[in-house]
């Protein structure tokens, strides 16, 4: 795992306050570990099992510590930190940084951040920032939607009608995640999560009338900016021959970012009113998340009423 400082604090800069106190020009610097780290026993001058590869985070407790330090040698404990090429430091709670660290922190090109955050929220909400940074990423080509608290991912062969069909289902009230290419990345609980490119977002691409900007069309709702993968939906050109399933009793699944997700193939013809057949596959997935499997509970009674006819 590898992050630039720069990319944690143009991420974070939003939702944590982020500003650049010290050392704006050395942005650059490598953050190896997600978890971040408050360095009391450093600033003491124990360096044993110092985890230098962090974020090293500097609340009201290692402030008031320094403070009490004689001003040479509170430059001494900060070098001693400092040179061990630490990526950043984080002040919390939107204190002033000590003019040694700000000396230190120039002379041995580290960048040094503040927030007005509390320092454990800091530290519980950046390291699932780490995280969500870290996780591996995944492009693939298909459009994704929210369907009534389920993200479905269209995929097929271009032109089969992927984009036609999300627009059919935005007009009926569901949400747009990304059109043609979705990112996908693993959560801290191993979910996938698709979203779109910063570049394509809120756009789709319909042929034979172009570019189209959805929420300007559809209102914001008609947006979601990231969704949990819970179905992938294939279609698929019938041909007249291929055998689908009719009962839903087979399952198959494709496997994204070592996570198996449900997969079911569509096949396309005319007049089939493909959106509507994707709204009620999202609605029956649903259903089983929630422990109820029609085709099963369905073939149960089959196999019951069998098996009563039999015993007669």
């Amino acid at each position: 795992m590898s992050i630039r400082v720069s990319k944690f604090f143009e991420e974070g800069r939003d939702p944590f306050s982020l500003e650049v106190v010290a050392g704006e020009a050395h942005m650059g610097r490598v953050i190896k570990e997600t978890a971040l780290n408050r360095p009391g026993l450093a600033l003491s001058g124990f360096f044993r099992y110092f985890a230098h590869l962090r974020i090293q985070v500097m609340g009201l407790a290692e402030l008031a510590y320094l403070k009490n330090l004689a001003t040479e040698e509170r430059s001494d404990r900060l070098a001693g930190m400092l040179k061990r090429r630490i990526p950043c430091v984080v002040l919390t709670r939107n204190r002033h940084a000590p003019p040694e660290l700000l000396a230190q922190a120039e002379a041995y090109r580290v960048p040094v951040l503040k927030t007005p955050m509390i320092t454990n929220r800091f530290v519980n909400r950046a390291t699932l920032l780490m995280e969500d940074l870290s996780a591996p990423r995944l492009r693939y080509q298909g459009t994704m939607l929210e369907i009534m608290g389920i993200g479905v991912l269209v995929e097929g062969r271009p032109g089969i009608g992927k984009s036609e069909t999300a627009l059919a289902l935005i007009e009926r009230g569901h949400s747009l995640v990304s059109d043609d290419l979705t990112v996908l990345r693993t959560d801290n609980l191993g979910h996938v999560i698709g979203y779109a490119e910063d570049l394509t977002r809120y756009h789709m691409e319909i042929r034979g009338l172009g570019i189209i900007h959805v929420p300007s069309l559809f209102g914001v709702a008609s947006m979601r900016r990231e969704m949990r993968l819970d179905l992938v939906i294939r279609l698929e050109s019938y041909d007249g021959h291929s055998d689908y399933d009719r009962t839903g009793l087979h399952s198959d699944s494709v496997s994204l970012l070592g996570v198996d997700i449900p997969l079911l193939c569509i096949p396309v013809a005319a007049g089939r009113d493909i959106a509507h057949v994707v709204e009620v596959a999202a609605l029956n997935q649903k259903l089983k998340q929630l422990g109820h499997d029609a085709a099963k509970e369905l073939d149960e009674k089959l196999m019951a009423a069998l098996d009563r006819k039999r015993r007669k």
